[in-house]
């Protein structure tokens, strides 16, 4: 596997490298050694699955705030979708910024997005399922987000969702 540095820092694309035959493929999807050969400290604490029925959903950006801050290691395992890592860490040189990948079942591709980065993505099509990993357990007193199209980071999505959560569109704009 394979740990591709993304300009924010600490969020990685996690390329698998498959063994294929004629059974089909097999492919390490995480190893706790190789993540700390690349400085990645990742324990796993929780591990959940989005199901998104229809295209264009969007679920984000999300965010669990200090004390309780999560990173998530997040995995396409049906469909397609366009994945986006927010940093709000203020002394970040990146801070405000965003980095996105596509995600897929046939790319085998997953995420990490650092503790204190907002998370959101975009379902390309029907059926879409993500698995996340987590680095602690949900804290909802600390769960926080901003808004997808707020105008303070320039996200650029590539559609207009069309399924979307009434908290995700009302997050406040950032006054960060």
């Amino acid at each position: 596997m394979n740990l591709v540095p993304l300009k924010i820092p600490g969020a990685y694309l996690v390329e698998v490298e498959p063994k294929e035959d004629g059974r089909g493929l097999f492919a390490r999807t995480f190893c706790r050694d190789e993540f700390a050969r690349a400085g990645v400290d990742f324990p796993v604490a929780q591990c959940s699955v989005s199901l998104n029925r229809e295209p264009f959903t969007l679920r984000g950006m999300h965010v669990q705030r200090p004390p309780c801050p999560e990173a998530k290691l997040v995995r396409c395992t049906a469909g397609r979708v366009w994945d986006c890592v927010l940093d709000l860490r203020p002394g970040s040189p990146t801070f405000r910024q965003w980095a996105a990948e596509e995600l897929s079942a046939d790319n085998h591709r997953a995420l990490l997005i650092p503790e204190n980065c907002a998370h959101g993505f975009l379902s390309l099509e029907p059926d879409t399922e993500l698995f996340y990993m987590m680095s602690a357990p949900f804290a909802p007193a600390h769960a926080g987000g901003v808004r997808w199209d707020d105008p303070a980071f320039g996200i650029a999505w590539p559609a207009a969702p069309r399924v979307l959560s009434d908290k995700d569109r009302a997050w406040p704009d950032f006054k960060g």
